[in-house]
């Protein structure tokens, strides 16, 4: 049975009025490092050395921090250890998981912004969240480089592999990304019928689809200009997950096609999908109080959970 098409666009939202900011090039400021909360689970997600991995690699580090919502936000490079961390439900857990790809045009990782704040927002939720630290800089997007894809596809396997320890449901771990993370979301989404690295162990055995996918202001799904063709690496079938995309109209960066090219493509192979574009926002916003109508996504995202049974209904 063909799934149900939802298609919800607010691209007709207009200014955001008063007080509404303009989009601003982000102020370098002083590089700001990463390391894994206290008392989480972190985990590398390769027993040795990843597949395709590069030699000479500089050590870990912080690349110079930019400004969203007058804070800082951490910009982490020369990845070359993926891991994943656990960033447990809170309160009532629903079994449900929601593995983490932060953006930075696969030459950074938006940590904290696209990261550890969206994993808050999702265990308050009652969601399990798993942030993945994947390779970078220069590992994607796929096929250029199959290191991301190759990080992803293999935390999905590691998800699934402990969900029994983690208190999660096999059956209900989906994806979520931004910029370059929510390519990598669409990449996961649409190239699981096997791993694109040789099997190591049970966890390669796994499943690797995700069992749903939120995707905000992607990039590399279309050719770009002059036409914004779709991707020819991406190609969405009848099992693609369903997947909710959201973005702004004046991203500059990755361009509202980016998400319109891509929800046509879910449309015709008849899967699950939700849009909502609105006309102001800009790119690279994560959840980080706004004076746009759009800075109300995780409420539509929190809803479009429920109506496709990830959360039990309201």
């Amino acid at each position: 049975m063909d799934k149900k098409l939802l298609f919800i666009a607010a691209a007709a939202l207009g200014a955001a009025g008063a007080g509404a900011q303009s989009p601003v090039a982000p102020a370098a400021g002083p590089a700001l490092g990463w390391t894994p909360p206290a008392g989480l689970v972190t985990m590398p997600i390769w027993p040795r050395t990843p597949p395709d991995a590069k030699a000479d690699v500089p050590p870990e580090g912080g690349a110079p921090s930019r400004m969203v919502a007058g804070r800082p936000y951490i910009r982490l490079t020369n990845v070359s250890t993926p891991t994943i961390t656990v960033y447990p439900a809170k309160g009532k857990n629903t079994g449900a998981a929601i593995l983490v790809f932060p953006g930075g045009s696969y030459q950074v990782l938006s940590m904290d912004l696209e990261g550890t704040e969206v994993c808050d927002w999702l265990n308050g939720i009652g969601l399990n969240c798993v942030l993945l630290k994947y390779r970078v800089p220069n590992s994607g997007p796929y096929p250029r480089s199959p290191a991301a894809l190759e990080d992803a596809q293999r935390a999905l396997g590691l998800v699934r592999q402990h969900a029994a320890e983690w208190g999660i449901d096999p059956n209900r771990v989906g994806v979520m990304g931004f910029s370059a993370g929510a390519h990598l979301s669409v990449a996961v989404s649409n190239h699981y019928d096997k791993r694109i690295y040789d099997p190591i162990d049970a966890t390669d055995q796994l499943s690797c689809r995700p069992d749903f996918a939120v995707v905000v202001y992607p990039g590399y799904t279309t050719m770009g200009n002059p036409n914004y063709a779709p991707n020819p690496d991406i190609q969405p079938t009848a099992n693609t997950p369903p997947t909710f995309l959201l973005q702004a109209e004046d991203d500059n960066t990755a361009h509202v096609e980016s998400s319109v090219v891509y929800f046509m493509q879910l449309k015709n192979a008849k899967v699950q999908a939700e849009m909502h574009i609105y006309s102001e926002g800009g790119h690279g916003f994560g959840l980080r109080p706004r004076d746009f109508p759009i800075m109300g996504w995780p409420k539509l995202v929190e809803t479009w959970l429920h109506t496709i049974k990830v959360l039990p209904p309201q």
